[in-house]
């Protein structure tokens, strides 16, 4: 018996046990009635933003080495299951419950509020959800929640103990991601008081899995072919199209979704989204022209990706001409910043920081620009600066945060694998599987029979 899954067996056992004594929501007769087409638009677009999920699965899994592709796919897919149990015991209700701090200064959700879901039902919510039930924008939030711990896992692919990670992940959701979903979306959230716009997750997501990506980096160290200056051969580059086009379909719900209704503003950001990640493609491999380098699939994919990534703050609130000039000039930025990362010891293993930390930066210090009425370009300055202190503050609490939880996670379960583990692959040494070496009947060929032995 592995005593080690004992702990997490339990817990969930008992999480359906208060189930069952939990009591369902009672519609409230004196809530707002809900509008069939916002229903319909944030039903399809919440599905959309799962489907980021396994997307990003496909895209950081045909870019690690063939030692690690399934366990790096898993690594992400595995959040759908963790985030979505962990969101309705508590994580909604300090994320989206009653403000711990006041109306001006709150920090995070009350973790009674809706605890095990008590009280979200398909009733609307004034403040939270005025034209939609309170569980469908549950459900909507529920996505960003799962894809962000997930985005992190690109940094230290290819040697993280799977079981670690799933620590990992509760606790940075619980203690990084909530907080700041709180600042930023909650009616009472200090930074959206102070007038911080954040319309789909630059800060929230972006910049938190940026900044936690680099501080795993920075504590993971560096993978021993890392060290040796080995190149990295990506495993799968259809892999990575396949994901990129899966990321690139379900962002239209990650953005144009989180208008909350199907009115104009979604119309706006569905096209900036395009638009800005169009741009951002074109001009990656245009710059790597620039640079003497040929125009690679891969580069291509990144880009793509990194122009979602920028656009996401800004989605609802620039033009679309604005949104061409943020996906080019965040492309080029983070082109540069992995140029800067290759030439540097940090082993970033899939670029999350240059791309994702990085990108989220630029497009945050864009919407203080260019949003319409009250960005820097209309002659306002109050927006653009609290969006530098926004910045500042984000970028501090959650690479701080995110370090101090890899030191207590690892302290608890050691975070890296062993040598021998890393040098075979994670796909053997956690999981028992490999896309090489598995024979038609299920079994692990000879060469790979140390393999059985280092799991962890």
């Amino acid at each position: 018996m592995e005593k080690k899954w004992i702990v997490p067996f339990s817990i969930l056992i008992a999480v359906g046990i208060a189930g069952i004594f939990t009591p369902a929501a009672v519609p409230d007769p004196n809530a707002k009635p809900i509008v069939a087409a916002d229903v319909a638009w944030m039903l399809t677009a919440s599905g959309l933003v799962l489907l980021m999920t396994p997307g990003l699965s496909f895209f950081y899994g045909g870019m690690v080495g063939r030692r690690n592709v399934i366990s790096t796919m898993l690594q992400s897919f595995i959040a759908l299951g963790v985030i979505s149990i962990l969101w309705i015991v508590c994580g909604f209700s300090l994320a989206f419950g009653e403000s711990i701090g006041g109306d001006k200064v709150g920090l995070i959700g009350n973790p009674t509020t809706f605890f095990m879901f008590n009280g979200v039902g398909t009733s609307t919510n004034e403040s939270l959800s005025p034209t939609i039930p309170l569980v469908l924008f549950s459900l909507f939030q529920l996505k960003f929640a799962i894809i962000t711990p997930a985005l992190i896992t690109g940094s230290f692919a290819e040697r993280v103990r799977f079981s670690s990670y799933l620590l990992f992940i509760c606790l940075f959701s619980l203690f990084i991601y909530a907080p700041l979903a709180h600042w930023t979306w909650h009616p009472n959230g200090f930074l959206r008081n102070l007038g911080v716009l954040d319309f789909a997750g630059g800060t929230v997501v972006h910049m938190s899995a940026g900044f936690a990506a680099l501080a795993g980096a920075l504590f993971f160290g560096r993978r021993k072919s890392h060290h040796a200056g080995e190149a990295h051969a990506p495993a799968n580059i259809p892999f990575v199209i396949l994901g990129t086009g899966m990321l690139w379909f379900g962002w239209f719900g990650f953005n144009a979704g989180s208008a909350l209704a199907a009115n104009e503003t979604a119309t706006t950001a569905f096209l900036t989204t395009n638009t800005a990640s169009a741009s951002a493609m074109l001009a990656w491999i245009f710059f790597d022209g620039i640079r003497q380098r040929k125009p690679s699939a891969l580069g291509a994919c990144v880009g793509a990706v990194v122009g979602l990534v920028a656009i996401t703050p800004a989605a609802g609130y620039v033009s679309v001409g604005a949104s061409v000039f943020i996906g080019a000039i965040a492309s080029i930025v983070s082109n540069l910043a992995v140029h800067w990362k290759n030439q540097s010891t940090l082993d970033d293993t899939l670029d999350v920081f240059p791309c994702h930390g990085v990108g989220g930066m630029v497009g945050m210090v864009a919407t203080g620009v260019f949003a319409q009425s009250v960005g820097l370009m209309f002659g306002e300055m109050k927006t653009f600066l609290y969006h530098l202190l926004a910045l500042l503050v984000v970028g501090a609490f959650t690479f701080i945060g995110s370090y101090l939880i890899y030191m207590l996670t690892d302290k608890v379960i050691p975070m890296r694998v062993r040598e021998e583990q890393e040098e075979i692959g994670l796909d053997i040494s956690q999981h028992g599987e490999s896309l090489d070496d598995i024979t038609p009947n299920g079994t692990v060929h000879a060469n790979s029979a140390k393999s059985v032995v280092a799991m962890n």
